[in-house]
């Protein structure tokens, strides 16, 4: 069995590489999988997440990350997203390879909405805007241009100020051209591509601002009272998922088909049926796609047996 760090995840997973290899798994059947989701009995709000997936014949992968919110605000911050996952192969059973659970989630993460950028928006945006400046900022960043390089200039907006300059940067040092954004809905309406990675229950994004032709990646809402985007966001834009499994427990969609913005049949098609090529994707160069990054244990499958690969195992 062998171990990865989190420096060596990164490194063996380059966006330009692992966004393709996403695409390619995505050419075959869904890995079956589940999810149990633990909540702190204490009620910090704090979450303990196992997420077992299978993909047949191949690997087993089990994530076992804790969420932990105000890990950011400790002294000095850690993570929010801490944890390991596993693989084990598919035909005896036995354990291939450990690696850091943080690194492992940003990576897929970033990666997979970096694929729904590369499925839906339009062929050349210039100006990406990320919407909060935690742990997945940067990759989502970073994921976003190499599915779209013509992304000339990155804008963080973040509620706290000082953490978008703070990520932006970072984003220059690693020579990209990034600045903060002091006004959301102004930064919302020159965006071409528009990534919101928060924990917000209240949304952010408000679709009248949108322009013709963007793409909104909807990431952080996991739990059913969170979402980062209005009703007339969904009421804009060709919604689109990265799979059909889940979309009944984010509040990203439920909330707005609760309000009758949005129906179920509304939601054009996912990342599997884009890639199969099943759905069309993006029609006209002034559509506005909405992608609703649900997560999931396929993709921690997914990106492991990637990473396996990568690794020569």
């Amino acid at each position: 069995m062998q171990m990865f760090d989190a420096e060596t995840v990164h490194r063996l997973l380059p966006y330009a590489e692992l966004i393709p290899a996403l695409q390619e798994m995505h050419e075959g059947e869904m890995p079956a999988g589940d999810g149990v989701y633990t909540e702190d009995p204490n009620g910090t709000g704090n979450m303990f997440v196992t997420l077992p997936g299978w993909l047949g014949g191949r690997l087993i992968v089990v994530k076992m990350v804790g969420v932990f919110p105000a890990n950011r605000d400790r002294d000095p911050p850690i993570g929010s997203v801490l944890g390991a996952v596993a693989a084990f192969d598919a035909e005896t059973g036995a354990p291939v390879l450990v690696a850091d659970g943080e690194a492992m989630t940003y990576r897929k993460t970033a990666a997979i909405s970096g694929l729904g950028t590369a499925l839906l928006a339009p062929p050349a945006p210039r100006d990406l805007l990320v919407v909060g400046a935690g742990g997945l900022g940067p990759h989502v960043a970073m994921a976003h241009m190499a599915a779209r390089p013509s992304i000339a200039r990155v804008r963080i907006w973040n509620r706290t100020a000082p953490r978008a300059e703070a990520l932006a940067a970072d984003l220059r040092s690693r020579g990209i051209e990034a600045e903060a954004a002091p006004d959301l809905d102004d930064a919302v309406a020159e965006a071409d591509v528009i990534s919101c990675v928060t924990m917000s229950r209240v949304p952010l994004v408000k679709g009248a601002l949108l322009k013709p032709g963007a793409h909104l990646d909807l990431v952080g809402s996991y739990l059913p009272d969170m979402r980062e985007a209005d009703d007339d966001a969904m009421r804009r834009g060709t919604v689109f998922t990265c799979c059909d499994r889940g979309r009944d427990e984010v509040g990203e969609l439920t909330l707005p088909v609760a309000a009758g913005a949005l129906a179920w049949d509304d939601i054009r098609g996912d990342a599997f049926s884009l890639v199969q090529g099943r759905d069309a994707g993006r029609a006209s160069e002034d559509e506005i796609t909405v992608y609703k990054n649900i997560g999931g244990a396929h993709q921690d499958v997914f990106t492991a047996a990637i990473l396996k690969q990568a690794a020569g195992l």
